[in-house]
C-alpha cells in the first residue's frame, strides 16, 4: 500500500478516529480509521473478520493496515473506503429526521443482502445500527465497522457481563442471556428500519445515567412499537425482524423474499448474496421448515423466570444458566458490567 497523508478528521468514537486521507500519487480518496495502543485490539479484531469474510458489494473495503507515529503517539490504522455521504444516521438529519419508504425499502435491501453475506461465513456483526451503514456517491449503502464482531457459537472472549454492541439495539437474548448469533443482527436492523421510519430510537429512550428501565423493556415481554406510518408491507417486515424468540425470528435470508424488499431492483447485479432457494413463510404455520434446531434455553423473558436459573459463576460461557433478572441486575450494577463496546460514532464533518 502506497503512503498516504493524512487529512481532516470526520468522525469519532469510543476507541478509534476516522479522518479522510489521500495517496501521495493521486490513488483514490480513502478513510483511515485510526486508533492508540489503548483501543487497538477493535481493529485488529475488524482486519481478521473483513479478511476472513472476503469481498462482497454490500461490506465496506479494507486496503490494508499499517502502523504509524505522529507527534510521539503511536497508532494502529486500517485503510478502508471513504463513504462520501456519511452514515444513514447523518442521512437522517439532513432529510428532516426520516426518510422516505422507497429509500428505506432500498437500504434494508442492501443491508440483508450484506448480512446474509456475513452469516454465511460465519460471522455475526454484533453492532448494526444507522451509524454503522455508509452512503456513497451512487445512493448505495454497505456495512461498516467490524470491531465487535465474532464467529457464530463462539463464546466471548471476555465475561459474561459484557455488553457487546449498542444497548439500544441489542437482542433480547443478548440482555437476557448473553448471546451473540446471527438473530441478534436482524433484530438490530428491525431497530434501524424503525428509526429511518421515525427517525428516533425504536424505544424512544431518553438518555439517562441508570438504564434498568430500558433493558427490562428490552428483556421484557414489551414487544417495539411499529410505527403507523408504514406501508402494511413494512409493519409485517417488521414483525419478523422484532420476534422476541430468536428461535421464530426470520433470518436475512427469509427477510430477502419479503415483498418489503424482493421487488426492489438490485443495482448490482453481481454480488456474492447468499439467497435460500425455498419459499418465504407468510404464517406461522409455514415456519416449520425454517425453524432452527431447538435450544435449551429461550430468551424469551418474563417476571416468573427470574428464579427458574441459578447462576454459575464458575463458567464465563454465553450459554451459562444465569436467570434474566440477575443478569439485568448485574449489568447495571454500576462496576460490573463493562459497557465499553457500546462505541458510538460522532460525525465531525461529512
Amino acid at each position: 500500500m502506497e503512503k498516504w497523508v493524512r487529512g481532516e478528521e470526520i468522525g469519532h468514537g469510543s476507541f478509534a478516529t476516522i479522518s479522510k486521507t489521500k495517496p501521495r500519487k493521486g490513488s483514490p480518496l480513502m478513510a483511515i480509521k485510526s486508533s492508540k495502543a489503548c483501543g487497538f485490539q477493535t481493529l485488529e479484531n475488524e482486519k481478521r473478520v473483513l479478511d476472513k469474510i472476503g469481498a462482497c458489494s454490500q461490506i465496506i473495503k479494507c486496503y490494508g493496515e499499517n502502523h504509524s507515529v505522529e507527534n510521539g503517539v503511536n497508532y494502529h490504522n486500517l485503510l478502508l473506503e471513504f463513504a462520501s455521504g456519511g452514515s444513514l444516521s447523518d442521512q437522517i438529519k439532513i432529510n428532516g429526521g426520516r426518510l422516505p419508504e422507497p429509500e428505506i425499502r432500498r437500504h434494508a435491501r442492501s443491508i440483508l443482502k450484506g448480512l446474509s453475506f456475513i452469516h454465511s461465513k460465519g460471522f455475526v456483526h454484533c453492532d448494526i445500527k444507522l451509524q454503522n451503514i455508509l452512503m456513497f456517491d451512487n445512493g448505495n449503502v454497505k456495512i461498516a465497522d467490524f470491531g465487535l464482531a465474532k464467529e457464530t457459537s463462539s463464546s466471548l472472549e471476555t465475561e459474561q457481563l459484557t455488553v457487546r454492541g449498542t444497548p439500544l439495539n441489542l437482542a433480547p437474548e443478548s440482555v437476557n442471556f448473553n448471546e451473540y448469533e446471527s438473530p441478534s443482527d436482524i433484530w438490530a436492523l428491525g431497530c434501524a428500519v424503525v428509526e429511518m421510519v421515525t427517525g428516533n430510537p425504536v424505544w424512544n429512550y431518553k438518555q439517562e445515567p441508570n438504564i434498568w428501565a430500558l433493558l427490562l423493556r428490552i428483556g421484557g415481554d414489551e414487544v417495539p412499537e411499529i410505527p403507523e406510518e408504514l406501508s402494511e408491507e413494512g409493519k409485517d417486515f417488521l414483525s419478523k425482524c422484532l420476534i422476541k424468540d430468536s428461535k421464530k425470528r426470520w433470518t436475512a435470508e427469509m427477510l430477502l423474499n419479503h415483498t418489503f424488499v424482493s421487488d426492489i431492483k438490485d443495482d448490482d447485479e453481481s454480488d456474492n448474496t447468499v439467497v435460500s432457494e425455498e419459499f418465504s413463510p407468510r404464517c406461522p404455520l409455514d415456519f416449520s421448515n425454517w425453524d432452527s434446531s431447538p435450544q435449551p434455553n429461550s430468551p424469551e423473558f418474563s417476571l416468573e423466570l427470574f428464579n427458574v436459573f441459578e447462576f454459575s459463576s464458575s463458567s464465563s460461557s454465553s450459554n451459562c444458566l444465569i436467570s434474566p433478572e440477575n443478569r439485568l441486575r448485574q449489568l447495571v450494577s454500576g462496576d460490573s458490567a463493562n459497557w465499553s463496546f457500546s462505541e458510538s460514532w460522532v460525525t465531525v464533518r461529512n
